[in-house]
């Protein structure tokens, strides 16, 4: 298994790997160390695991994630039981970090096409996030972020990414959430 708190720079390519393209095992790992962090709060952490099913269910039918999803399920139902609440509870709430995740990732991440979470749709136009239909009562909601920004391109080792991630400027990237009018 790779290191925990490495960049990881793909072999084929040189360039660091992303949240998409990790290695499986990277990808499925993080969960379950989310949910056993969050086990203080048992609906965060089964909101967790949720989102991990969620986010990952186009893989469900591939062999290599069937492990990770038996025990994303499992850990789902520990901590909906440990909270007291109830699963159908747990599926009305999970909108609220679904749709944040994805307003996150579309400004982070600089999506500028229209990414559907049903019923909303979100699109990115400059600094400001676009929703609808709207979920925030017409209020606009400010969104920011430190980010340090590199190049992506090929990087010898990692030695070299590592340098370069240390020397790079940290940066705030702000913008707005806001209704869609289109």
């Amino acid at each position: 298994m790779v290191g925990l708190n490495q960049p990881l720079i793909d072999p084929a390519t040189a360039i660091p790997f992303d949240f998409i393209s990790a290695p499986i095992d990277v990808r499925q790992g993080v969960w379950p160390r989310g949910v056993t962090r969050l086990e203080y709060d048992p609906w965060a952490a089964a909101l967790v695991a949720q989102h991990a099913m969620v986010i990952f269910d186009r893989y469900r039918s591939d062999t290599a994630w069937t492990r990770f999803f038996v025990e994303m399920e499992t850990r789902r139902r520990e901590m909906v039981e440990a909270s007291g609440l109830l699963l159908r509870e747990l599926l009305a709430d999970y909108w609220f970090l679904g749709l944040g995740d994805l307003i996150s990732l579309t400004f982070c991440n600089g999506w500028t096409d229209v990414q559907p979470f049903d019923p909303w749709s979100v699109r990115l136009s400059g600094s400001q996030v676009f929703v609808s239909p709207d979920p925030f009562d017409g209020t606009a909601i400010p969104i920011a972020i430190e980010a340090k920004e590199i190049p992506r391109r090929a990087f010898r080792d990692e030695a070299e990414f590592q340098k370069e991630l240390a020397s790079a400027a940290t940066t705030s990237v702000r913008g707005v959430v806001t209704l869609s009018l289109s």
